[in-house]
């Protein structure tokens, strides 16, 4: 399929494009294959690279959160796809969001342009160089949760392992001119990022007729497996509904940190919505991912107040998400154990986010230049979020394996002395990421160095 002078990187979405970025902007010819829109997957709707498909929020930017420090690491370590999703960001109070429609053009148009970056257009079903072969080409796998069948198990029978999956859901999306603002207010959770939310405030006779609505609602059947695997952080609202009346008043229609205007108080519950584009023509449901029929959802979210005469953009739905069991497949470069020349990327490692996609996109790219140079791979510092989620996916129990969102409890521990001296979790948190980050700079300076005197040479 390539040349073994070739970077190849099969899929083109948020870690596919950095690992293609990064690999490029070091010198290296890339082949970047994405199947769409030869073949389309059961959730995308362009062929734009980079397409978000979720919800268009990369999580807080607040310093002194993990999250922080993630895209920290990354804006230091010259991520494109960060750079764009500052460029195109919407507001959304202490969190990164993006409008996603620019975000996918900004992102295609420069990978596009790069003059080091091929895109191939085809769905690749095999993987490039078997075991047999005495030098494969170097490629890295970032097909995404959204894997095509004929590649997947064209995996299962590279890694001999059984397929792991999970189901995830999108949440709906709402035209802004039909929220009744009469109703809704505009504010922030605490006064964070000022009114850059829309809130549907509930009393508790409203957040009963809801209730007994969502549990009743009819949803969409699941064909394709007996079992169903959801994520718990990602679970659709009936199900968070079926495990208590109040469940979704603690979860994602908690009203904590937002004032009514009209009443002065704390609403009952309330659910958010956040603003998609820079138009601010289009608002999605926070955390009211969900699989009802699409009938169910208009009659059910339409006795949310406010929304009573909502215009629905795009409703909730339901997909597959595949990924393999990473600690018994990669090392913490991302290669894989049994062949150092091939790498896989983003959610398909159990890393879950787009930030952390980027962050797994972003080192296997840079380590298949090493590998394609014939240098030793690079490992982030033990301290750091990008070496923490590295460390999980190729070290953690297997027995259970889950996809994980990058937290303070990944993260290496202070020594004993700071956690005594810094008791307060804010602070020993601002203390980690203070500590981190210089590890970072000092990390990223040595091999950015050697990288530059590699790159003089063989110029």
């Amino acid at each position: 399929m390539a040349m073994t002078n070739y970077v190849n990187v099969i899929g083109g979405g948020l870690a596919g494009v950095e690992a293609a970025w990064q690999a490029a902007e070091r010198g290296v010819r890339v082949r970047l294959y994405e199947m769409r829109p030869v073949q389309q997957t059961p959730a995308h709707r362009t062929d734009k690279l980079a397409e978000i498909v979720c919800s268009n929020s990369l999580k807080t930017d607040e310093p002194g959160s993990a999250p922080y420090l993630l895209k920290e690491e990354l804006r230091r370590g010259g991520s494109m796809v960060l750079e764009v999703a500052h460029a195109t960001s919407v507001p959304a109070g202490a969190a990164l969001s993006v409008d996603r429609n620019k975000f996918a053009e900004m992102i295609t148009d420069r990978v596009e342009a790069h003059p080091n970056i091929e895109i191939v257009r085809e769905e690749v079903t095999e993987i490039p160089g078997g075991k047999q072969d005495a030098c494969p080409p170097v490629t890295i796998i970032a097909t995404g949760p959204l894997t095509s069948d004929a590649l997947t198990r064209e995996i299962m029978r590279l890694t001999g392992d059984d397929q792991l999956y999970f189901y995830d859901a999108i949440a709906p999306i709402i035209a802004a001119d039909s929220i009744d603002m009469s109703i809704a207010f505009k504010a922030a959770r605490y006064g964070k990022g000022g009114d850059d939310y829309i809130n549907c405030p509930m009393t508790p006779d409203e957040y009963a007729v809801f209730f007994d609505g969502l549990i009743e609602a009819k949803s969409v059947p699941l064909k394709r497996f007996e079992d169903t695997h959801w994520f718990e952080s990602c679970l659709p609202i009936e199900e968070i509904a079926r495990r208590g009346v109040d469940t979704l008043r603690f979860g994602p229609m908690k009203p904590k940190g937002l004032y009514d205007p009209q009443t002065g108080y704390e609403p009952y519950a309330c659910v958010q919505l956040r603003q998609e584009n820079m138009m601010a023509d289009a608002y999605g449901m926070v955390g009211f991912q969900n699989h009802l029929r699409y009938g169910e959802q208009e009659r059910v979210l339409k006795l949310i107040p406010g929304l009573q005469n909502a215009e629905f953009l795009q409703f909730g739905q339901i997909h597959r998400n595949t990924f393999i069991n990473s600690p018994k497949i990669l090392n913490e470069t991302l290669a894989t154990r049994e062949n150092a020349r091939l790498f896989f990327a983003g959610q398909i490692t159990g890393v879950e986010g787009y930030v952390e996609s980027v962050a797994t996109g972003w080192l296997a790219g840079i380590n298949a230049v090493h590998v394609l140079h014939n240098k030793e791979m690079i490992t982030a510092p033990r301290t750091s979020a990008i070496g923490a989620l590295c460390r999980y996916v190729s070290n953690v129990e297997t027995k259970n394996f889950q996809p994980v969102n990058i937290t303070f409890g990944l993260l290496e521990q202070l020594p004993v002395e700071l956690r005594k001296k810094h008791r307060n979790k804010r602070e020993r948190h601002m203390v980690q990421v203070e500590r981190a980050l210089v590890d970072w700079d000092a990390w990223l300076g040595s091999f950015q160095r050697t990288d530059a005197k590699v790159q003089r040479r063989e110029g």
